[in-house]
């Protein structure tokens, strides 16, 4: 079998990542230091624990499994916690990632593929957002992520790694089958908060911020199945086998939804009611993250399949009720 080291394979992403490369033919190796993601996400090739800090520990699982390719999930994402403690995501994602890919050259993995994120492009209201848009990010989460791309380029030109970039818009629901699927601590996403709060797990679901420029006044996302996520990076990884070069792709759907049109949407698949407080903007928020990319489709042959608003919650709404893992 073909390994992949996947950092952050026992996070949201990285474990429906890991099925997905299981059943495509690979051995997914996870390489998580458990500090957000679930030991019990690991469930389809090998789990190594370390820290990307760690460069003797890389070094040791580079040795051990010999990847041909890297699909590096592995980062801290919150948004207000980045502008809160900034120096946290700059350790972490960005001298980390440069731990991995000193130790990916040195082992002669030459393949690359990276999760990045729309927060790149900061906050460009009315601008249609494709990979040619400046990079403007507006918090150190979006920042970190821009300076991995930056290091992704110049490890290209010095030791011919190749990259496949994802910027993603917003990632939600969860695997079908239930063998994974979304659980934080603490949660941050707005989906599966809005579930706790209709199941009465939190008094009620906060809306940060009622008086942006959008029709209703709130945030405006586009929203990604996390299936179609991580077919994307199956696309990514053969698109980097077949030596077609580096390239970068937005990663949604064209659509976006406000957080009030989620919430309706929300109250309409459970049949239940949504708690709700109003609360003030929170630092380091877009107004509006709408990708108006079609790269991925033109040139992966990608298409979200799973990612209209009502399955997304429906997938998430199915795990939430009987799936979630324990520390």
């Amino acid at each position: 079998m073909t390994n992949i080291l996947v950092t952050g394979g026992a996070g949201y992403i990285g474990s429906h990542a890991c099925k997905a490369l299981k059943a495509a033919g690979y051995t997914p190796v996870t390489y998580d230091n458990l500090s957000t993601g679930w030991q019990e996400a690991v469930k389809f090739g090998p789990f190594e624990q370390g820290d990307l800090t760690d460069r003797a520990r890389l070094d040791q699982i580079f040795a051990a499994y010999q990847p041909v390719a890297v699909m590096h999930f592995a980062a801290l994402s919150q948004v207000g916690e980045s502008m809160r403690e900034p120096g946290l995501y700059w350790h972490n994602n960005v001298a980390g990632s440069l731990n991995l890919l000193q130790a990916a050259v040195q082992a002669g993995c030459k393949n690359f593929v990276f999760s990045s994120t729309c927060a790149t492009y900061g906050d460009q209201d009315n601008v249609i957002l494709d990979e040619t848009s400046a990079q403007h990010p507006i918090n150190a989460y979006g920042a970190s992520k821009r300076a991995i791309e930056d290091m992704l380029r110049d490890f290209e030109v010095a030791y011919d790694l190749r990259h496949v970039i994802f910027r993603y818009f917003n990632v939600a629901g969860c695997d079908p089958a239930g063998e994974v699927g979304e659980f934080h601590q603490p949660e941050t996403h707005l989906i599966p908060l809005m579930l706790d709060a209709i199941e009465g797990k939190r008094d009620a679901l906060t809306i940060f911020g009622t008086d942006y420029d959008t029709p209703d006044g709130t945030c405006i996302r586009d929203y990604v199945h996390v299936c179609d996520l991580v077919d994307a990076h199956i696309h990514g990884l053969k698109w980097l086998e077949d030596d077609k070069g580096s390239r970068v792709f937005n990663l949604g759907t064209g659509a976006g939804f406000s957080v009030r049109e989620v919430i309706d949407q929300s109250a309409a698949i459970t049949n239940r009611p949504v708690p709700v407080v109003e609360g003030p903007r929170r630092p380091g928020d877009c107004t509006k993250l709408v990708s108006g990319s079609t790269r991925a489709e033109a040139e992966l042959a990608w298409r979200p399949v799973r990612s209209s608003l009502d399955q997304m919650i429906a997938d998430a709404w199915r795990w939430h009720q009987t799936g979630h893992y324990e520390k």
